[in-house]
């Protein structure tokens, strides 16, 4: 299980990467894992697809690091993030870098196109990421080989919770609220989740 902190500071805990947008304006670290997310439900003014097409072309020497790179999505509408994901999604593999699908509600496994997409990230409001039909998604990426990845997991508990539900990874902005308090607070349920291998996930065996 990988950790991204959505606050990229100097001093993050050993093995904890990064969960970047354009609109932060961070230098990627030279040394972590990360991920890029397009922030265009935070700032929708700031985001076209033109402008961070460009910004992942200007990452791509960091390809190799990139666990994967978010299509643009609408809060709570799966459909209709569907419909902005598609062309994205192809140019950010056509770029170099792994492509990920936020899953939103009402969408279901059946309507994804799995052959476009190497990762999916699961976003909208917390009881639809814990609902069935994302835990069914869950179990459907990890059968046909993708990544998954939840967002929004700050505390040990959450972050144990994905991993036994089968995620790969997942990100939090717990770091960006004191952290000098919180970044030691990270290693250790990071060091605590390693250290307790689990031997069954609801992708099956481990």
């Amino acid at each position: 299980m990988i950790y991204l902190s959505g606050a990229v500071r100097d001093g993050l805990p050993d093995g904890v990467g990064v969960m970047t947008t354009m609109m932060m304006g961070n230098r990627l670290p030279d040394d972590r894992i990360w991920a890029a997310d397009t922030g265009c439900f935070a700032t929708p003014e700031k985001y076209s697809d033109e402008k961070y097409l460009a910004w992942l072309a200007s990452r791509v020497h960091a390809a190799d690091r990139c666990l994967f790179a978010t299509a643009p999505d609408g809060w709570g509408d799966g459909i209709a993030t569907l419909e902005k994901t598609r062309p994205v999604l192809a140019l950010t593999r056509e770029a170099g870098l792994p492509a990920a699908l936020v899953l939103q509600p009402g969408i279901a496994a059946t309507d994804i196109p799995w052959d476009d997409l190497d990762a999916v990230f699961t976003g909208g409001p917390d009881e639809w990421q814990r609902s069935e039909t994302v835990l069914g998604i869950v179990v459907e990426a990890k059968r046909r080989g993708k990544w998954a990845h939840q967002g929004r997991v700050n505390s040990q508990a959450r972050l144990q919770a994905a991993r036994v539900t089968g995620y790969d990874s997942a990100d939090g902005t717990f770091v960006a609220f004191g952290p000098d308090t919180n970044m030691p607070k990270v290693q250790q349920w990071v060091d605590r989740i390693a250290a307790q291998p689990t031997l069954f996930t609801m992708g099956g065996l481990t």
